[in-house]
């Protein structure tokens, strides 16, 4: 099945998934961009918009990401871009965004991570008042810049804890940059009380989960359907709770699996299994999350019950406040009802 395939719902009445309460918990924040603003952004500063499809392979793919912060080289486009990712996050029915930040890319031009991570930060508070969307950073290590990076990535998320700063990730490419060589890094956000929430079993198996749980004390896994090859380590995230937060149509465009139909989500989730569904990079990959939603229902044939179960999995197993959460659950269980 290709991802133009679906399927067809046999209840006749589709309840709207815009109107179901979810979390998006696996968004980056630069490959949020709408294509209109890549452009509109590359044309103020005078360069051609990159190219963002015809990539092939995570190598390519993470060229053509890096190549989105040419578009940024600008004092006013952060809060360009930040005010869009909110009034998007809420046109598509998410009560809650956790945006995965780099704030590497913008210490040179605001004197330190920690700088640049504040005035971030400023501007999600702004756009999160005036669009309606709770929301909470992660701050994101680059696997491939090496451990004294990773720890000034931790020490600045962990100056920020509970001041906006809820989790600590790790991204790029799995190849070569193993879990454990984080241990530290990943230490110091667990003691500032972040949630440990790398990325693992994309481009290497299980064992790159095993690892993000055994030394990195995952509380959620980005991606992590690779975990699907071990029937005992699917076993012990169903047994322990410990969600994913999956992005299908990534998996399917970076080849982690051949196609849409072949997706694992439905297997993980019927072995207990909680996860999430996300977009990862939309500009990059193409649908945003609702879309997304709406192709686990078409393309996996995913039912009503199971979407609400993940809208829910991805607001309740957060640092949301307490408030959010007890709103969402309403809402869903409305959504659920109606």
């Amino acid at each position: 099945m290709t991802l133009t395939e679906s399927l067809t719902p046999d209840d006749a009445t589709v309840r709207d998934l815009q109107a179901l309460p979810k979390g998006h918990l696996h968004l980056h924040m630069e490959a949020a961009m709408r294509p209109g603003t890549l452009v509109d952004l590359s044309g103020a500063l005078g360069i051609d918009p990159v190219v963002t499809s015809g990539f092939s392979g995570f190598t390519a793919f993470s060229e053509t990401y890096r190549g989105l912060l040419a578009a940024m080289d600008h004092p006013d486009h952060l809060g360009i871009l930040m005010d869009q990712i909110f009034e998007d996050q809420a046109a598509e029915g998410v009560a809650y965004l956790e945006l995965g930040v780099s704030p590497r890319f913008y210490a040179e031009r605001y004197g330190s991570l920690e700088a640049s991570l504040a005035e971030m930060l400023d501007l999600a508070r702004s756009a999160s008042t005036t669009h309606g969307v709770a929301f909470g950073f992660m701050p994101t290590i680059d696997r491939t810049a090496g451990l004294e990076n990773a720890i000034e990535v931790a020490r600045a998320a962990a100056r920020f804890a509970g001041d906006g700063v809820v989790s600590l990730g790790l991204a790029a490419d799995e190849r070569g940059f193993p879990c454990a060589d984080f241990a530290e890094a990943f230490a110091i956000g667990r003691a500032a009380g972040l949630q440990s929430t790398p990325h693992a079993g994309e481009l290497v198996g299980p064992e790159s989960v095993w690892e993000a749980i055994d030394v990195l004390r995952a509380d959620r896994i980005l991606h992590g359907v690779r975990a699907v090859e071990d029937p005992e380590l699917v076993a012990l995230l169903a047994e322990h709770g410990i969600p994913l937060d999956v992005c299908p149509t990534s998996n399917v465009l970076l080849d982690v699996v051949a196609e849409i139909g072949e997706h694992p989500l439905t297997v993980l989730l019927d072995a207990g299994v909680r996860c999430s569904i996300n977009a990862d990079d939309p500009i990059l990959f193409g649908p945003d999350i609702l879309a997304e939603y709406e192709l686990c229902r078409t393309s996996l044939g995913m039912t009503d019950e199971q979407l609400a179960a993940c809208a829910w999995t991805s607001i309740e197993t957060t640092l949301a406040p307490a408030d959010v959460k007890a709103a969402a659950k309403t809402a869903i269980d409305g959504w659920l009802a109606a």
